[in-house]
């Protein structure tokens, strides 16, 4: 008995203790991201193995934007001419992501933000999984032997 005691008691404290905050969540967010899955509200989930698009995330206190890029092998990456302003609103326990363009407005609530992995879901109820992205360098890419 004693011992179910204190496996609860030590249980508690490690899921206690391991909560990430809301500006831990935010600065999470920071980074090169690419898609793993979308879970449609109807419909089969999708997996993606390669992304030829990844997204770049910049927050800094609860501004920032999101651009599309496309990683190159050297290591470097092709930015796109588009980019999206990114507010960040922590609103009824959750944290919302206020995206805007020219052309649009809409909003993603963040489901969870590890450090190699987040979940956003949009406002058609579908559910995108990211990981963060691993470079495809190539030491030797570009040089001649």
């Amino acid at each position: 008995m004693k011992r179910l005691i204190l496996i609860f008691l030590v249980s508690c404290l490690t899921i206690g203790c391991n909560r990430t905050t809301p500006e831990e969540k935010i600065q999470n967010l920071n980074g090169y991201w690419e898609i793993k899955s979308v879970e449609p509200t109807e419909g089969n989930p999708t997996e993606f193995r390669f992304n030829e698009m990844i997204d770049f995330i910049s927050v800094e206190d609860t501004t920032g934007y999101r651009t599309k890029v496309r990683p190159q092998l050297d290591g470097s990456f092709i930015t796109t001419e588009n980019s999206e302003v990114l507010t960040v609103k922590i609103e009824n326990d959750s944290i919302n992501l206020y995206y805007e363009t020219p052309y649009d407005s809409w909003k993603e609530t963040l489901l969870s933000s590890e450090e190699d992995k987040i979940k956003l879901l949009n406002r058609n109820g579908t559910i995108y999984t990211y990981k963060r992205f691993s470079p495809y360098f190539i030491e030797d890419y570009g040089t001649e032997n």
